[in-house]
């Protein structure tokens, strides 16, 4: 099912998500609709904030960027990590950046502000943990677009957006060029 996304500015986006408590058949519902409705807005990742759903679970799907990840499975036996294939598409349940660093900047659009991309600076490589769509934990180390993505899709489980980071001139003017557009 495809789900309305929240537009810029409505106070909802602001929202802080609230933590996933059991992965339910009701929350892989969600994760799913989520997909469709990303894939249909021709996204690369989506926040349950934007879809008015304020729970912390965010999917994504990164074109290009079979490089810039792997999943790290920790074996008991000798505690190793070693990389999984590459996997499309992701989903994070109650994700969290564990490790940071490096920056980058990236022109950054959002599918809660159509039509409006913004230069922004993000850490280019982190390490993330989180469930999948059925509950279990994994570790996934991310760099380059993911690594922005996911900062970015996390930032809205905050009620933060990407205008956050623009400075109070530009902010102001994306509002009067949203205000604008409503009017016609």
């Amino acid at each position: 099912m495809i789900l309305p996304i929240l537009k810029f500015p409505d106070k909802r986006l602001r929202t802080k998500a609230n933590k996933v408590e059991t992965v339910d058949n009701e929350i892989k519902t969600m994760v799913k609709n989520m997909f469709e409705t990303m894939y249909a807005s021709d996204g690369i990742g989506l926040a349950a904030t934007q879809v008015d759903q304020h729970l912390r679970v965010v999917v994504m799907d990164v074109p290009d960027s079979g490089g810039d990840y792997q999943l790290l499975l920790k074996n008991r036996e000798n505690k190793r990590s070693k990389p999984l294939a590459e996997k499309h598409p992701l989903c994070f349940i109650n994700p969290m950046i564990t490790q940071k660093d490096g920056k980058e900047t990236h022109s950054e659009g959002c599918l809660s502000i159509p039509g409006y991309y913004a230069e922004v600076e993000r850490f280019n490589h982190i390490v993330i943990e989180a469930l999948d769509e059925n509950g279990k934990t994994f570790t996934l180390e991310a760099h380059n677009l993911l690594a922005v993505c996911i900062q970015h899709e996390l930032d809205h489980l905050q009620g933060i957006l990407f205008v956050d980071y623009l400075s109070k001139l530009k902010q102001k003017r994306l509002l009067e060029k949203i205000k604008k557009s409503d009017k016609s």
